[in-house]
């Protein structure tokens, strides 16, 4: 265990070889000294002088009665590399019988170890036969698909050592063997790659029989079964050393078997017919099967080619019994042998589609039941079917033209030359607009209104609010006349018109398919006017800020040739490619119509609902605010304005539409961004309770382990409604976990605790009066670089969150209030009794009235 020094290895004899076949003996070494690649001398001794044999640095080594097969190549060296060769002897005969002795010249500072190393070779004669069933060439089999077939070999050795024989089947269907199935000479049964399945449904058999014969016993034969057959066997002995080691190997090819594939085809490939005719469609089952058999046949429906079985309507069956399925309008007959007719009465527009058969052949067993063999589907075929179309003509003209804004329009779309239009045919109408551009700009139509079968009409995306207030109007004035009446036209009204006529069919069941869509030519409707124009300046108030500021910019509006405008205002947002919100990567967030109604659009974050600030600064001046920015911010910004005139009916319209430059909100950051945000389920409460505020921490951007970061958290409280006074500090809680608390005048209590790595919690006990008001968190993290550095990053402020405290009045003003209407309810009696009994008895006295005497009224001079 204390030694090191050179080690020659070669295998552990001896070494069993069977007459004439190639022998490979290793030759290794290791630790040593020296150059990397190693040199190796090769010497042989049948009683006890060696002769030498080859050598890989000494062309001259060679003994005379080696050199012709030296010479030859049948005796060779095969390095494999630095330190390790290969003596290969072909054509091995029992002259090659003895010891063979591999050395190392010594490059070693000392010598240590050993430098040469023997081996025993025994070479034993050829015993191994193999051979095909009673030893015929090689026959030729055809088969049907689904038949079965079974193949023979023989294999035989007399050797005179203990040898295992391994036998493998292989078949050849291009240019190289495939293994179907082996009995291993340990005794074990190895299916080839791709056979495993077959091998363990018992499609794929290897038996064993008297003679030494082994038999391949195959099943359901597909055509990827054709091809030669060999019968390989290896012949094997158990080393010195306990492992087996295969001697040599022969092979016989058995026979050459080809499969014939059965195919099921439609023998039309696509097909047109017209509408109440009938659809004729022949499946042939190609087959070279001689015997007795039945098919099953199955018709399927599909709308897309690419539909499987469960996806696809069943029409009509057949079993092999030659029953038939039962249907009204479709027929299923037996032609011939292998031919089966489809035959659908009467078809319809919906018949149109992809038809295809399923066949599946059937053969009889000894004990009288029937066995499905194959089962194959046909290519689907396009089925399309023309419906009866009417033929007319379709005239538009303009009956009323603006000649001026607000003015009314109206085109009437009538229909003329109907010819073949049967009773089953009704026409409905739609109306499209196409705006004109500078140039040659295609702009694709807009629907305005359609009619369905049934003449209900629907409405398109354009002018749809003025449709549903009246302002346009859809008629139809008599079976072949449609109108069209805007009662208001506005300028964004100008442009082409057209109307499509459209012929329905009704069909068996009732229902009404479109069969012909005829366009009408355009109207051009316009009138000189002059181009309102609008201008939009979009201003960015802060040069330079960082996550959390707030964001402002301004949006100046100026425009020609409009009458009393007034503007509604859109925010967009273009967010890179990476946080779109919506699919062409513009989100609208919040808008400004104009009657001055501010309306939030896609501005989701529930956390953030009073983040998004629009308002107006001045008639043409907008300005927009967006608090607590973050990271998800980033983008283009812009001002969408729209240009409003009063329009007829009291209703404004839309005159021209504008958009601002972009503004740029971007955030040069490397690694994560942290949020802050303040939460609690109560914040209003009652003396003496307690308060849970929650500081929670969102990271964004580059995620971290817990371990990797870590948090100073001190809370804040601002003593009003109002953040206009200094905040007040309440509590900190360090990265280390130490809590420290400000000295407080009051009876409450507060703690502060993390409950998880990016929550913190404040509560305060006992609350009173002056425990209400903002409070806040502020975070500074700490985070952990590659390099084991912590690292600390700006503080982050929380959005406020306002704390009330209410007083318990019932409890607080019970006893006093009880007291206090005890006490007037006895005063009350008290100062009833005692005025009561003073005029009763204590303020009582005689009044003596004077008898006056009655007389006559003076006279007026008199008086």
């Amino acid at each position: 265990a204390f030694c090191r020094g050179r080690i020659v290895r070669v295998p552990k004899g001896p070494l069993i070889r069977v007459v004439g076949t190639e022998v490979a003996i290793p030759c290794s070494v290791s630790d040593y000294d020296g150059p990397s690649e190693q040199n190796f001398d090769w010497e042989f001794s049948r009683d006890t002088d060696f002769v030498r044999i080859v050598s890989t640095w000494d062309s001259a080594f060679t003994s005379e009665e080696y050199q012709k097969r030296v010479g030859r190549g049948d005796i060779k060296l095969r390095r494999s590399s630095n330190d390790a060769v290969e003596l290969v002897i072909r054509n091995i005969q029992p002259a090659d019988q003895g010891r063979y002795k591999c050395s190392t010249p010594s490059t070693d500072a000392t010598v240590q170890g050993n430098y040469d190393a023997e081996v025993q070779v025994k070479v034993i004669s050829d015993g191994l036969s193999v051979s095909g069933s009673k030893a015929r060439s090689s026959t030729s089999l055809r088969l049907s698909e689904g038949d079965s077939f079974k193949l023979r070999c023989s294999a035989i050795t007399t050797s005179a050592e203990h040898t295992h024989l391994h036998v493998t089947w292989q078949v050849k269907s291009g240019s190289s063997w495939r293994d179907i199935l082996s009995l291993t000479h340990e005794g074990k049964f190895q299916p080839g790659p791709g056979y495993e399945e077959r091998y363990r449904s018992g499609d794929i058999r290897l038996d064993t029989g008297a003679n030494d014969t082994y038999r391949l016993s195959v099943s359901q034969a597909s055509s990827a079964d054709g091809g030669a057959y060999r019968c390989l066997v290896s012949e094997w002995v158990r080393g010195a050393d306990g492992l087996w080691q295969k001697i040599q190997e022969k092979s016989v090819e058995i026979a050459t078997v080809s499969v014939q594939r059965t195919d099921v085809v439609i023998s039309t490939s696509n097909v047109s017919v017209t509408e109440r005719d009938s659809l004729d469609l022949t499946c042939n089952i190609t087959t070279d099967r001689s015997g007795i058999f039945q098919a099953e046949v199955m018709w399927y429906f599909s709308a897309s080619p690419d539909d499987t079985l469960s996806d696809a309507q069943l029409l009509l069956s057949m079993d092999h019994d030659s029953v038939v399925s039962d249907s009204t309008l479709i027929s299923l007959s037996h032609v011939d042998r292998n031919s089966y007719r489809l035959l659908v009465r009467d078809v319809d527009v919906e018949d149109s589609g992809y038809y295809f058969c399923e066949a599946a052949i059937w053969v009889p067993l000894h004990n009288g039941s029937w066995h499905k063999v194959v089962e194959r589907t046909s290519a689907p075929v396009s089925v399309v079917v023309t419906a009866l179309e009417p033929d007319y003509d379709v005239f538009l003209n303009a009956s009323k033209t603006p000649k001026f804004s607000d003015d009314p329009t109206e085109l009437s779309c009538r229909i003329t030359n109907v010819q073949d239009a049967e009773a089953n045919i009704r026409f409905t109408v739609s109306w499209y607009y196409r705006r004109h551009l500078p140039g040659d700009d295609v702009v694709a139509e807009e629907l305005l209104a359609s009619m369905d079968a049934d003449w209900t009409l629907l409405l398109g995306d354009r002018g749809r609010e003025r449709i549903q207030n009246g302002e346009i109007i859809f008629s139809k004035k008599s079976a072949d006349t449609f109108s069209l009446r805007i009662q208001w036209t506005a300028e964004s009204d100008r442009g082409d018109y057209f109307c499509v006529i459209s012929a329905w069919s009704r069909h068996r069941n009732n229902s009404w398919v479109k069969s012909k869509e005829v366009t009408s030519a355009s109207v051009n409707i316009f009138w000189a006017t002059q181009d309102y124009t609008l201008t939009v300046e979009a201003v960015k108030l802060k040069p330079f800020f960082v996550a959390g500021h707030t964001f402002e910019m301004t949006c100046k509006v100026s425009s020609k040739n409009i009458k009393t405008p007034r503007y509604s205002v859109l925010i967009t947002a273009e967010k890179p490619l990476t946080d779109q919100s919506s699919p062409n990567g513009t989100t609208r967030i919040i808008s400004l119509n104009q009657d001055s109604v501010v309306r939030l659009e896609d501005w989701t974050d529930q956390t953030r609902v009073d983040g998004v600030v629009l308002e107006k600064v001045q008639e043409n001046e907008f300005r927009y605010r967006m608090y607590q920015t973050q990271i998800s911010d980033a983008g283009l910004y812009r001002c969408v304005v729209t240009a409003w005139s009063p329009g007829g009916g009291g209703m404004w319209r839309e005159a021209v539409n504008g958009l601002s430059n972009p503004i740029q909100i971007d955030f040069q950051t490397s690694g994560p961004v942290f949020n802050v945000s303040v939460h609690s389920d109560s914040p209003t409460i009652y003396q003496g309770e307690v308060a849970d505020l929650l500081c929670i921490i969102t990271m964004e951007g580059m995620p971290l382990e817990p371990d990797d970061m870590s948090f100073d958290v001190s809370w804040f409280a601002v003593r009003s409604f109002a953040l206009d006074r200094e905040p007040v500090l309440l509590a900190s809680l360090d990265r280390r976990g130490i809590v420290t608390q400000s000295r407080r005048n009051g009876s409450s209590d507060l703690s502060l605790e993390r409950i998880s790595p990016l929550e913190f919690r404040l509560r305060v006990h006992g609350c009173e009066d002056h425990d209400f008001g903002n409070h806040y968190c502020v975070v500074a993290p700490w985070v952990r670089s590659t390099t084991g550095v912590w690292q600390r990053e700006p503080n982050i402020k929380a959005k406020p969150i306002f704390l009330s405290v209410k007083m318990d009045v019932l409890n607080a003003f019970k006893y006093p209030l009880l007291i206090g209407i005890g006490l007037a309810t006895v005063i009350g009696l008290l100062s009833c009794l005692i005025g009561y009994c003073s005029s009763r008895w204590c303020c009582k006295k005689e009044v003596q009235e004077t008898r006056r005497e009655r007389r006559r009224l003076m006279s007026m001079e008199m008086d």
